[in-house]
C-alpha cells in the first residue's frame, strides 16, 4: 500500500514522505490515526503544502536543533498536578502538558509531537523526557513533578 505520511513516524519516515507499508498496516493503524493519507494521483500535489507547513513549524538545521538542545539542558522545567494522599497524579502527564511547562520556564517552543514520554508519568518526581528535535539532534528534559 502505498501512502504519504501527514506526520513524523519513527522509522518510517518525515510529513511529505511517499512510503510503502504492508495493507494491514496502513488500513488500520497509520490512516485511521492520522499519521497517513491514501497515495493518489490528487493527493501526491498535497505534498507541497504539507512540506511547506512542515519547514515552517520545524527545527530547520543541525546548528538550531543543537543551539535548541543546549537550551533545554540548562532549563528547570517544574509541573505542578494535583496528587492523592500516596504520592500518584490523578491521570498522567501528557506531552501537552510538558510543552507548556517548558514554555512557561522560559524555553523554547515545542511541538508536543516531537516530545516522546517513555513510560506515564503517574508519580511525583524528577523524570527523563526525550525531544526529537531534528532527525539527528535529540535532546532529554529533566521534568519535576511536584504536589499543587
Amino acid at each position: 500500500m502505498k501512502l504519504i505520511l501527514t506526520q513524523q513516524v519513527s522509522g518510517l519516515g518525515e510529513p511529505g514522505d511517499v512510503i510503502e507499508v504492508r495493507d494491514g498496516y496502513g488500513r488500520n493503524y497509520l490512516v485511521p490515526r492520522g499519521f497517513a493519507i491514501k497515495w493518489t494521483r490528487g493527493a501526491e500535489k498535497e505534498i507541497d503544502s504539507i512540506k511547506k507547513a512542515r519547514s515552517a513549524r520545524e527545527i530547520a538545521t543541525v546548528e538550531h536543533a543543537k543551539e535548541v538542545a543546549g537550551q533545554l539542558k540548562a532549563l528547570r522545567v517544574t509541573l505542578r498536578t494535583r496528587t492523592g494522599s500516596n504520592g500518584r497524579l490523578f491521570g498522567a502527564v501528557t506531552a501537552a502538558d510538558i510543552a507548556e511547562a517548558v514554555r512557561a520556564a522560559d524555553g523554547p517552543d515545542l511541538d508536543r509531537r516531537r516530545i516522546e514520554i517513555g513510560n506515564p508519568i503517574k508519580t511525583v518526581g524528577t523524570h527523563r523526557v526525550s525531544v526529537r528535535l531534528h532527525s539527528d539532534v535529540n535532546a532529554t528534559i529533566d521534568v519535576n513533578v511536584i504536589e499543587a
